[in-house]
C-alpha cells in the first residue's frame, strides 16, 4: 500500500503509517500525514516557549514604572498612565497577531517571527537602559558633549517597548493555538490531554510571573537595568531555539475549506445585517454532527438569499454556529475588564508604594 503526496510522488511502504496512527486534518513539517506516535511530545516544546515568553514579558513589565521614574525622570502619575496605555495596547494586539496568523503567515511562522521581534525589542530595551545610565552622568554643560539627546533616548525606549507589545501580540495567542493543534479532538485520550495542556500553560504562566518578581526586580534595582533587560532577551533566544527544536514533531492543521476565520465571521455578520428585515427562518440541519442552536437566531438569516430561500454556498451552518460561539464569549470578555483595572495596579502604583517602605526584615537583613 502506498500513499501519494500532493506532488504525485510515492512514499515507500516503510514510511506509510498505519491508518489508526494518522491524525485526520493534520500534516507534519514536510507536508506528509501527521503520525500520532511521532508527535506525542510536541506540546512540551511549545510550553517551554510560552514559559520563556511570559518570563520575558513580566521581566520588563513588573518593575517598568521604576525605570520610567528613576531613569527617564517621569512623575509617578505620568509613568503610571504610560504603563496603563502600554498594557492596554498589549492586550489588544493579540487580535492583530491572530489575524495575521490565520490570514497570511500561519501560526508556526508567526511564532518564529514574534520570537525574533521579541529578541530585537528586548535587546533595544537593554541598549536604551545603557543610554539612560550614560545620560544620567551628563549633568554639567561640559559633560553634555557627546551625550545621547534625552528626546531621542526616550523615543528609542518607547519604540522598543511597543515593539515588545507587537511581539507578544503575535507569540502569546498563536503559541497557545498552535499548542492546541497538537491534539486530536477526535481521539478521547488526546482530547483530555488538550485540557491538561492549557492547565499546564496557565501554571507555567504564573510561575514565569513569580521568578521576575523575586529575581529580576532585584537585579534591575541593584545590579543594573542593562542586565535586567538583557536576561529576558537571552530567555527569548533560548525560547526560539527550543521552539525550532520541535519542528519535526509538530502537527500542522489543514484548513479544509481554505477560508479565513475572520472572513467567515465577517461574512455571517454582514449577510445577517443585510437580511435583517427578512422573516425568521427555522433551520434543522444535521450535517456531520452540526445542529442549529436556538440562541442568536437572527444570525440564521445569513443563510438566506434575496428570495428567502436557504443558500449555503456563501454562508453555511458551520459558519453561523461558529459566529454564535464567538458571541457567547463576549459577556465573558466584558466581565474580565474589571479584573484588568485591578491587575494594572500592582505594576504601577503598588510598586511605587512598595519602594517607599523599609525593606529590612532584621537589623542586618
Amino acid at each position: 500500500m502506498t500513499i501519494s503526496k500532493a506532488t504525485g510522488d510515492e512514499i515507500s511502504e516503510a514510511e506509510v503509517p498505519l491508518l489508526d496512527d494518522v491524525v485526520n486534518g493534520a500534516v507534519d513539517f514536510k507536508g506528509r500525514p501527521a503520525v500520532r506516535s511521532k508527535s506525542g511530545k510536541s506540546a512540551s516544546f511549545i510550553l517551554g516557549t510560552g514559559l520563556a515568553e511570559r518570563f520575558a514579558y513580566y521581566g520588563i513589565s513588573s518593575n517598568l514604572v521604576s525605570f520610567l521614574t528613576k531613569k527617564l525622570g517621569q512623575p509617578t502619575a505620568t509613568a503610571a498612565a504610560q504603563l496603563n496605555a502600554w498594557f492596554g495596547i498589549s492586550s489588544l494586539l493579540p487580535i492583530l497577531g491572530a489575524f495575521v496568523a490565520d490570514s497570511f503567515a500561519g501560526r508556526f511562522r508567526t511564532v518564529i517571527v514574534a520570537c525574533v521581534l521579541y529578541i530585537l525589542a528586548l535587546s533595544f530595551l537593554s541598549l536604551s537602559a545603557s543610554l539612560s545610565s550614560h545620560s544620567s552622568k551628563c549633568t554639567t554643560a561640559s559633560e553634555n558633549v557627546g551625550c545621547f539627546p534625552t528626546e531621542l533616548r526616550n523615543i528609542f525606549f518607547f519604540l522598543a517597548l511597543y515593539l515588545v507589545s507587537f511581539a507578544q501580540g503575535g507569540l502569546s495567542p498563536c503559541a497557545q493555538a498552535f499548542g492546541a493543534d497538537q491534539f486530536d479532538e477526535e481521539d478521547e485520550y488526546e482530547s483530555k490531554a488538550k485540557s491538561t495542556f492549557f492547565n499546564w500553560w496557565y501554571f507555567f504562566s504564573l510561575g514565569a510571573t513569580l521568578v521576575p518578581l523575586l529575581i529580576l526586580t532585584y537585579i534591575q534595582e541593584n545590579v543594573g537595568w542593562e542586565l535586567g533587560f538583557g536576561i529576558p532577551a537571552i530567555a527569548m533566544c533560548l525560547a526560539l531555539v527550543l521552539f525550532l527544536s520541535g519542528s519535526m514533531t509538530y502537527r500542522f492543521r489543514v484548513n479544509s475549506d481554505g477560508r479565513n476565520t475572520f472572513v467567515r465571521i465577517n461574512r455571517v455578520l454582514v449577510r445577517a445585517a443585510k437580511n435583517w428585515k427578512a422573516a425568521a427562518v427555522a433551520i434543522s440541519i444535521d450535517e456531520e454532527g452540526q445542529h442549529n442552536s436556538a440562541q442568536f437566531r437572527f444570525l440564521d438569516k445569513a443563510l438566506l438569499t434575496r428570495d428567502g430561500s436557504i443558500d449555503e454556498t456563501i454562508c453555511n451552518v458551520k459558519d453561523v454556529e461558529y459566529t454564535k460561539a464567538i458571541l457567547r464569549l463576549v459577556p465573558i470578555w466584558f466581565s474580565s475588564l474589571a479584573y484588568a483595572i485591578v491587575f494594572a495596579q500592582p505594576s504601577t502604583l503598588f510598586t511605587k508604594q512598595a519602594s517607599t517602605i523599609d525593606l529590612h526584615l532584621t537589623p542586618s537583613f
